[in-house]
């Protein structure tokens, strides 16, 4: 069930821009919680029901990414990272510490809800039963999928995975042997049209791969097809 007014984490050292954030987080419906640092922000999550955080690289006390990695040892919702910094080695540090989007400021008011929207609504829906399509567990060889519970076992040990990893690879294993270019991944995980974005689906690939094998670099399960995309392999 769909959470009637999700709850939105945004943290920021510039009350300004959280402000601003707010007031527009707040106009499309969400109810909006501030933190100022990373040490904050964990208080806040620690005492409130989350469901996405927004939050800026370079911060007091606690910067970003180190406050996204805390989240991450028990935490799967969306993080999306708000920075000045726009350069593509700066995005896939974000994304390969944890974030599931990045945005860079100065920030496009329509995008940011636009990608908000995104994130939530895969964050929310994810593990959603449509008893006509879908089972709630996927198992191929030692990898068993529970759409349900949103939670994933490799030979049968518990493996944390973030909620776009999950989507990910929930999208591989109901279409096993099927290979889904960058571009494909990203519209049917993200829900937006697709440009540019090799990246940002090679870093959550290499995150599943590096959570569910036992040697990443011959994986059994994850598979790159090489000039065309990834799959996983039938067992």
């Amino acid at each position: 069930m769909e959470i009637k007014e999700p709850v939105i984490l945004v943290v920021d050292d510039d009350k300004d821009i959280v402000g601003a954030i707010a007031k527009l987080l707040e106009m499309e419906g969400y109810k909006v919680i501030k933190a100022y640092d990373g040490l904050e922000a964990l208080e806040k999550l620690t005492e409130n029901s989350i469901q996405l955080i927004l939050i800026d690289v370079m911060m007091p006390k606690l910067d970003g990414l180190s406050t996204m990695m805390k989240i991450r040892a028990t935490e799967n919702i969306p993080i999306l990272v708000l920075s000045a910094k726009s350069e593509d080695t700066d995005k896939v540090l974000g994304l390969s510490m944890g974030a599931d989007d990045y945005i860079t400021k100065p920030y496009n008011p329509m995008e940011l809800v636009a990608r908000v929207r995104s994130n939530l609504r895969r964050y929310m829906q994810l593990g959603a039963i449509d008893t006509a399509n879908k089972t709630d567990i996927i198992e191929i060889g030692g990898l068993e999928l529970d759409t349900q519970a949103k939670s994933l076992k490799v030979d049968g040990e518990p493996v944390k995975l973030t909620a776009t990893e999950l989507k990910i690879l929930e999208l591989l294993m109901k279409n096993a042997g099927r290979i889904f270019s960058a571009e494909e991944i990203y519209s049917k995980v993200w829900n937006e049209d697709a440009y540019a974005v090799e990246n940002t689906v090679m870093v959550h690939i290499r995150h599943i791969r590096e959570k569910i094998e036992i040697n990443p670099r011959e994986p059994k399960y994850l598979k790159v097809v090489w000039g065309i995309g990834y799959k996983i392999e039938k067992i």
